[in-house]
């Protein structure tokens, strides 16, 4: 059986680390929805935009499938770079993209979770002040149409080093916005949240490098299998990241 995850969010959903900066992930067990058929994944497994890269995601679904070798696990790629919360609402192009994908992955596999990772289009005082009401209606709506009420949700921090780039002028509030989603997560039993402290940014000091890419995949799967926020790094994280690189094909 495939147990499908559907990856939503912005551009560090998507994936900017640099695809030669860490091994590949090689497993013939995780798939990703192409074109509406279950593929063996390879790297970037976002189409976003030219620069998609290494993502969160296949080290999620390196973690998952080492603790589910009976089954495999499909990854549903529907997150778009430089999109905003109230992009993201109900009726939406995003959102009604995403439906159609999971849906569509409904069909030949178990929809398991949703992992969200946005808010640096949300970091300005005025949007970072509405962002946990505005992503309770999006949370609830979705989950509605997929009929899937209490599937779990993963959610990530943005990272603290957003302040510090050319455009820091447009990350404030970048600290309200993640004592939003962990404040959501706290009021949702079904929600966990990440932390994203340690990682570190790619030269533009706006997306995670492909390394803390890795590490908060990592980060997400212990959030989903333990059910519990994830508020500072692993203790075995270096250790978590060698066993995904040497499992076998």
């Amino acid at each position: 059986m495939i147990h499908s995850f559907l990856l939503i969010g912005q551009s560090n959903m998507a994936g900017r680390g640099l695809l030669n900066a860490v091994p590949p992930i090689a497993n013939e067990s995780i798939k990703m929805l192409r074109n509406g058929r279950w593929q063996i994944m390879a790297e970037p497994i976002h189409n976003d935009r030219p620069t998609a890269g290494i993502g969160l995601a296949a080290s999620f679904a390196a973690c998952w499938q080492s603790d589910n070798l009976q089954n495999e696990i499909g990854l549903i790629p529907c997150a778009d770079g430089g999109t905003s919360l109230d992009e993201w609402q109900a009726g939406g192009v995003l959102f009604d993209h995403a439906l159609m994908q999971a849906k569509l992955a409904q069909r030949s596999s178990k929809l398991s979770g949703i992992l969200w990772h946005q808010g640096e289009n949300d970091c300005s005082p005025a949007l970072a002040a509405a962002y946990c009401e505005k992503f309770s209606v999006l949370v609830k709506e979705l989950r509605k149409q997929l009929a899937e009420p209490e599937i779990p949700l993963i959610v990530g921090a943005v990272g603290d080093f957003l302040p510090n780039g050319v455009y820091g002028q447009y990350f404030t509030a970048y600290k309200v916005v993640n004592e939003a989603l962990l404040r959501y997560a706290e009021t949702d039993e079904n929600c966990h949240f990440v932390s994203a402290q340690g990682c570190t940014a790619n030269e533009d000091q706006l997306h995670f490098n492909a390394k803390s890419l890795r590490t908060l995949g990592i980060r997400y799967y212990h959030a989903f299998k333990h059910k519990r926020d994830i508020t500072e790094p692993l203790s075995n994280e270096d250790e978590l990241l060698k066993s995904i690189y040497d499992r076998p094909l």
